[in-house]
C-alpha cells in the first residue's frame, strides 16, 4: 500500500501561480510513476501530469507550458508547480502514486481555485 498526503491547494486570481505538493509513504519501492489528476465540477477526472522513475514527462495539452511536473526521488515527493492560472483551471487535484503492477494510488484531493 501506498499513503499519499497532498498539500499547497488554494485560492488565486488569473494569472497566479501555485506549487501543489504530494508526499508518498508506505510501499514508496514499488513506485514507478508518480503524477496529478483534476477532477472539475461536474466532470470526469481527467490527467494533468505525469512523472516516471527516469523522469519521462506527460502533460494534459491544456497545461503545458504552463505547469511543470518534479519529483524528488530521495523523497518521494512530487510537486507540481503551475503558473499563469486560468478559472478552467479550478478543480480538485488529487495525486497518483501508480506502481509496477500498475495499480493507482490515490491522495485525498487539494482544491484549487482560480478567479477570474
Amino acid at each position: 500500500q501506498v499513503q499519499l498526503v497532498e498539500s499547497g491547494g488554494g485560492l488565486v486570481q488569473a494569472g497566479g501561480s501555485l506549487r501543489l505538493s504530494c508526499a508518498a509513504s508506505g510501499s514508496i519501492f514499488s513506485i514507478n510513476t508518480l503524477g496529478w489528476y483534476r477532477r472539475a465540477p461536474g466532470k470526469k477526472r481527467e490527467l494533468v501530469a505525469t512523472i516516471t522513475t527516469n523522469g519521462r514527462t506527460n502533460y494534459a495539452d491544456s497545461v503545458k507550458g504552463r505547469f511543470t511536473i518534479s519529483r524528488d526521488t530521495v523523497k518521494t515527493t512530487v510537486s507540481l508547480q503551475m503558473n499563469n492560472l486560468k478559472p478552467e483551471d479550478t478543480a480538485v487535484y488529487y495525486c497518483l502514486a501508480r506502481d509496477s503492477d500498475y495499480t493507482d494510488f490515490w491522495g485525498q484531493g487539494t482544491q484549487v481555485t482560480v478567479s477570474s
